[in-house]
């Protein structure tokens, strides 16, 4: 909790509308933010500084539930640390997003009857940076809307000319220390988009197949094989058996006959085949499967390619033109008809792999690609992790971690695109080939030629936590801001984006990984848990929610559902419940500074303050410890929950509440409340301010006269804690939480008035009797008192006449009859638990759920009782 006190200016309170308005709030104040510099870094602060980068979204993307999660984490975390007085910097920009941008205007391209070979290369990479520059980034305002607090001065994009530089630089080096090659290799192909994607751009479905059955070979020497890409075999150069089955012994080494074809192949022994897996003999393809390639290269055998790079057949023969999938049902056909198919299973479901941004099935294919050799760089990284220089958080995602790069393959960074940035190697005409760093001189002359593949956008965004800082220049936000304090990101891409920048950070900064901690968020799902979806029908477009309920609904709401690296499910029922405490937060604000609640003046000390304010005082403080603790251990769902319950339940409903007969009565103890008032919400607002920006910021400033809650000072705990004050509040809250419970049960209306006598003597809480009173409606007993209702709680009597509020017969008629209907249901749960016919027979949820008709017939039967106890004889 700060001093406050005298550091804070103050103005006289502006009087707030009578409701919250986000749309008339948030766009102004957001741009007000940016235009004082808030949000800016100054790489010369002598301020420790602490730094995190965005996660780089497409350039042709849009704000989706999962942004609007991760960046509420983010400005959370940041928000803080500005406020803590550290100098933050939270990088923005964007990833140029080869295969997607690439799509994008080549459907432009499309509507116009051209394509990309229409213009060239040269013309159509101009034709995206023309529709970049006016269609795309349209995240950017979205991140605005959202009250994202970047350094929007410092926006980099993966394709500007300082990363390019950086890109060149890096491949250069890893191509100078033979940790980049080119080689002939197994890769993801996509025949839709004509290149090679990375395992990342890959979706995996389960497909209805076929399981074709298929007979090798001539008499003795016949093997069965199954296949789901029966058009595969044309590219078949042998067969594997285990080395230890008995049964394909005598075939090992021989070369038997490959149907449809005038080709012999051998039967091979190797450990890779599942004896135990149909027939344990698999047909083998090097060309076309990774498992068959990495059997072809222990075995030197040919890998024949068989289709183009659209999927068309290209062997000699009848199939030669089809399509892949035309060709699997042409040559079904054709070993039909010579009889070798054994068996045929349709529909067969199995998981096949499809393009994330197309959806065509991918094709495994055999080519010549540009690859990182990871071997050292990933032991690197694995090395960060397990000596402590890198945090993973939680700790047991570290497993999923080691995992992956402890068994990490070579990482194909070719793509055949004419987006992105291209491969600066150079061939000569006698067979030369040159790497060309940024301070080289390009290979000119007859015969030169640059390589056409561009590189997979994971290599730039793989350099994002330093080449955005500069590198490879050494400059002053390097040397400032690097290594990141945090990443915060999702699990799913710990594999993919996390581990590049780990391998890439190490490797280029001579050992310092990129980030100090690596914090992993889940999904965002939709209530029910599934994920969401256009197809599902659940996708949610945020901006929506927001134009409904404000900026700060979402934002709470989507905070108070990360737990770290668990899943968030949303529902728009929960954004309107984080709407309702945001209008919550107003009125109580509202009502307090018209009733005289300042930050004016040092605290009073606490002897002259009430047991009241010295309770929420030492609550305060109590979650000010317990927010910072969360915050540090990133448990933004139990900080955010911790600060709901605190504001709504103690602020709002008890300590105001309590108030207001202090006020009412006026005197120097109601100015000590007003100053308590004015600190709880200074203290209050401040620490909800990075999950709620907008709505306190308005406050705050109303309420303290302050430039700005964004540079506020950061609440800490002083330490005053008052165990006894919280105690005597305790029990005061016992009290009246228990009255206002028989009130509900005999049916009383909550602003009905109910003559009352109170016995407090002997409690902690006798000076408390005008707060009980209101609170509970009570009225003096008067000369005609008749207590027919006695509640003795927390060592007090609270003795009530309900005879001219309720008709006693009625309600002891109808609790009778509750009273029946609860002993009939335990007597039938009884009855069903004692039958071991029953027992022994019924599952067990079906007896678990029993068992709880009983526990609650038992725990309703107590209640009515005692209700019945409580009213007077009718």
């Amino acid at each position: 909790m700060t001093e406050n006190a005298q550091q804070q200016p103050s103005a006289p309170h502006t009087e707030l509308p009578t409701q919250y308005a986000p749309a008339d709030v948030e766009g102004p104040l957001y741009e007000r933010w940016v235009e004082r510099g808030y949000f800016e870094a100054d790489a010369k602060s002598d301020k420790p500084p602490y730094t995190i980068v965005i996660p780089p979204p497409n350039v042709t993307g849009s704000l989706h539930l999962g942004h609007a999660f991760e960046h509420t984490l983010i400005d959370a975390l940041t928000r803080r640390k500005r406020m803590q007085g550290f100098e933050t910097l939270w990088q923005p920009g964007m990833d140029h997003a080869g295969i997607a941008t690439q799509n994008v205007v080549e459907r432009e391209l499309g509507k116009e009857g051209k394509s990309r070979h229409d213009l060239g290369r040269e013309a159509f990479v101009e034709r995206v940076w023309q529709w970049k520059g006016e269609s795309g980034g349209q995240i950017s305002g979205q991140m605005r809307r959202l009250g994202d607090g970047v350094a929007w001065s410092r926006e980099r994009f993966t394709m500007d000319e300082g990363l390019s530089q950086a890109v060149q630089t890096i491949f250069k080096r890893l191509y100078d220390d033979e940790l980049i090659y080119r080689a002939e290799r197994i890769i993801n192909w996509c025949p839709r988009c004509l290149t090679a994607i990375s395992d990342i751009e890959v979706e995996y479905q389960d497909d209805d197949g076929e399981l074709v059955s298929m007979k090798y070979g001539e008499g003795d020497d016949t093997i069965v094989v199954a296949t789901t890409r029966a058009e595969t075999m044309l590219g078949d150069t042998a067969v594997a058996v285990h080395p230890d089955d008995e049964r394909y012994k005598h075939l090992v080494g021989k070369e038997i006959r490959l149907p449809l074809t005038d080709r012999f192949i051998p039967v091979v022994a190797d450990t890779h085949v599942d004896p135990e897996f149909g027939t344990g003999a698999v047909k083998v393809t090097p060309a076309h499967d990774p498992n068959d390639f990495e059997i072809g290269q222990r075995h030197n055998l040919p890998s024949l390619t068989v289709m183009d790079e659209h999927a068309v057949i290209t062997a000699h023969g009848p199939f030669q033109g089809l399509d892949r999938l035309e060709a699997r049902s042409a040559i079904v056909a054709a070993l039909r008809a010579e009889g070798r198919i054994v068996a045929e299973k349709r529909p067969y479901v199995h998981s096949v792999g499809h393009c994330s941004r197309c959806k065509t099935t991918i094709e495994p294919r055999l080519s010549m690609q540009w690859w990182v050799k990871v071997g050292p760089l990933a032991k690197a990284a694995g090395d960060a992790v397990r000596d402590g220089r890198v945090k993973i958080h939680p700790q047991e995602m570290e497993k999923r971690y080691f995992d992956w790069v402890d068994n990490l393959h070579d990482w194909c960074i070719s793509r055949q695109l004419w987006w992105g940035h291209r491969i600066p190697v150079w061939y000569g005409p006698n067979g030369e080939v040159v790497c060309v760093g940024p301070d080289d001189e390009v290979p000119t002359g007859e015969g030169w030629h640059q390589d056409t593949d561009v590189l997979d956008t994971w290599f730039s965004s793989g350099l994002w936590p330093f080449s955005t800082l500069g590198w490879p220049e050494q400059t002053e936000s390097l040397a400032k801001f690097y290594p990141n304090s945090v990443l915060v990101t999702g699990y799913d891409i710990l594999f993919f984006w996390v581990a590049r920048m780990m391998m890439f950070g190490l490797y280029a900064m001579d050992g310092t990984p990129p980030f100090h901690t690596i914090a992993l968020h889940g999904m965002v799902r939709d209530q029910f848990g599934k994920k969401m979806s256009k197809s599902f029908g659940n996708a949610v477009n945020p901006l929506d929610w927001m134009d409904k309920y404000g900026s700060d609904a979402l934002r709470f709401t989507l905070a108070r559902g990360a737990n770290p690296g668990v899943d968030v499910p949303i529902g728009e029922d929960w954004v309107q419940g984080s709407r309702n405490f945001a209008n919550k937060i107003w009125n109580a604000t509202r009502f307090a500074l018209m009733n005289g609640a300042t930050v004016e003046g040092p605290l009073p000390e606490p002897s002259a303050m009430s047991a009241t304010d010295r309770w929420i005082l030492s609550r305060l403080n109590s979650v000010v410890a317990e927010v910072d603790a969360l915050y540090e251990d990133f448990q933004f769902a139990k900080l955010s929950d911790a600060l709901f319950h605190f504001a709504w339940d103690e602020v709002f409903d008890w300590y105001v509440e309590l108030s207001k007969t202090t006020f009412q009565a006026g005197g120097p103890a109601a100015e000590v409340s007003k100053r308590v008032l004015g600190e709880v919400l200074d203290v209050t607002l401040k620490l909800l301010h990075p999950v709620v920006p907008f709505v306190t910021e308005t406050l705050w400033t109303t309420l303290t006269g302050g430039e700005s809650i964004v540079v506020a000072e950061w609440p800490t705990d002083s330490g005053f804690r008052d165990t006894a004050a919280e105690r005597e509040i305790e029990s005061l809250q016992a009290v009246v939480t228990e009255v206002r419970r028989f009130r509900a049960d005999q049916g009383l209306q909550p602003g009905q008035r109910v003559p009352a006598r109170l016995e407090l003597d002997g409690t902690p809480f006798a000076a408390h009797e005008a707060a009980i009173r209101q609170l509970l409606r009570l009225q003096p007993e008067g000369e005609a008192f008749s207590a027919t209702a006695t509640l003795p709680v927390a060592g007090a009597t609270v003795a009530l006449d309900l005879s001219g509020t309720i008709d006693v017969a009625a309600e002891r008629k109808r609790l009778a009859k509750d009273l029946a209907a609860a002993q009939k249901e335990r007597q039938q749960a009884e009855a069903k638990l004692g039958n071991e016919a029953f027992l022994a027979k019924a599952p067990d949820n079906v007896v678990d759920k029993i068992r709880g008709r009983l526990a609650k017939a038992d725990e309703d039967i107590t209640r009515i009782e005692a209700q019945l106890d409580r009213l007077p004889q009718a």
